[in-house]
């Protein structure tokens, strides 16, 4: 039987596979991606919504990633016509280039909408990041599932909710687990910084937007004053994710020492983390630190959740989720006070055998989510095509 030409019209056409991104932190999970999947597949052709991340490793960009950007509910509202439109020109240019595969990345809002029409046109559609549906009504995997044939998940816990509806999911890691030393470096990380290495030192991470900022960073940097008044050795560092974060935590920040980003670098410096719960939360437990977790929500949004029953979970901080116990303290809504968040804090400085039980357990975690993600995710994503 003579071999299929590799060239001229009737040669088979590369793979296709579309990857959609929004924001810095999809952007760089595509480009991990992109090129797991160009090293497997070499002449494979990537095009969508993409960052310059993405770009740089190959994926075509129809629109930039920049442009799916947009968070809070009233800047939402203020660019749903403009998002709405991107979105319909997004599925026709999609629908015309016919791809093996769509693979939205994280940014559940638009990119569900989006796997959910291309289902519809018979094309297969993965989605990478699942959303947090251990803690926000878990029935919205039966409506995940009707957009995407293969859910890739970040938390071993995922799968087998998926698997009570349905639904295929794969646990493929973290890609934060790959990033980070199994042993970090602090002497290396404070000569970076250019902190002593005899100091004590507190890491202040008030939130990763600007809205979260301005509602923690008043509260947040009153508990690290009062940690400097009992502790005068103490070293106060703050690494903020933007221009914009830095502008509206410095008005507080007397006393505190500003970076831009580097928060991983800050983590491992410090001797505690005192942070907002959320993605930093993971991030101090890969860094092997001790740490504070804090938060509020707009008085209205807290009552409406709680009224509702919305929030399934008892546990909010990763750490304490995928441990399924409380190694680290959290303290929340009214909770989160100055007094309190400094109370907590000064029991880890003074006391450092209190985080024994939870630093070891940090290493488990880590070593359960360390499975080199883009690489399990292009191997998913790859298999779905082959199983057509």
């Amino acid at each position: 039987m003579d071999a299929a030409p590799t060239t001229g019209p009737d040669a088979p056409r590369p793979l296709r596979i579309a990857l959609v991104a929004g924001e810095d932190s999809g952007d760089l999970l595509g480009a991990d991606l992109a090129r797991a999947i160009a090293a497997r597949v070499p002449n494979v052709e990537l095009a969508g919504i993409a960052g310059p991340r993405m770009a740089a490793a190959g994926v075509a960009a129809w629109w930039p990633s920049s442009d799916l950007a947009v968070m809070g509910l009233v800047e939402v509202l203020r660019h749903l016509p403009r998002l709405l439109r991107l979105r319909r020109a997004l599925v026709e240019r999609v629908v015309a280039w016919r791809p093996d595969v769509y693979v939205g990345i994280d940014a559940p809002d638009f990119n569900l909408g989006v796997e959910r029409r291309l289902k519809t046109r018979d094309l297969r559609t993965v989605h990478y990041v699942s959303p947090s549906i251990w803690a926000w009504r878990e029935s919205r995997a039966t409506a995940i599932g009707a957009c995407a044939d293969r859910v890739l998940c970040l938390f071993p816990m995922e799968p087998p909710i998926y698997a009570r509806h349905g639904v295929d999911a794969r646990f493929v890691g973290h890609p934060l687990a790959d990033a980070f030393a199994l042993e970090p470096d602090r002497a290396a990380a404070r000569v970076a910084l250019g902190i002593p290495e005899a100091a004590r030192v507190l890491a202040v991470l008030p939130g990763s937007r600007v809205g979260e900022v301005a509602r923690l960073g008043a509260i947040f940097a009153d508990a690290a004053e009062r940690l400097r008044r009992s502790h005068p050795d103490l070293v106060a560092i703050a690494p903020l994710a933007n221009a914009r974060c830095r502008d509206a935590f410095a008005p507080f920040a007397a006393g505190i020492q500003l970076f831009d980003g580097r928060s991983h670098e800050a983590m491992i410096a410090a001797d505690v983390v005192l942070l907002a719960s959320g993605t930093a939360a993971l991030e101090a437990m890969l860094a092997k630190r001790p740490m504070v977790v804090g938060y509020r929500i707009a008085p209205l949004t807290h009552f409406i959740v709680k009224r509702l029953g919305l929030m399934k979970t008892e546990r909010y901080s990763l750490p304490n989720v995928l441990a399924g116990e409380t190694l680290v303290p959290e303290l929340m809504q009214h909770d989160c006070t100055p007094e309190r968040l400094a109370e907590a804090a000064a029991r880890l400085l003074d006391d450092p055998t209190e985080s024994t039980v939870a630093l070891g357990r940090f290493r488990e975690l880590h070593e359960t989510l360390r499975r080199d993600a883009s690489e399990r995710a292009a191997e998913a994503i790859l298999d779905l095509m082959e199983a057509r």
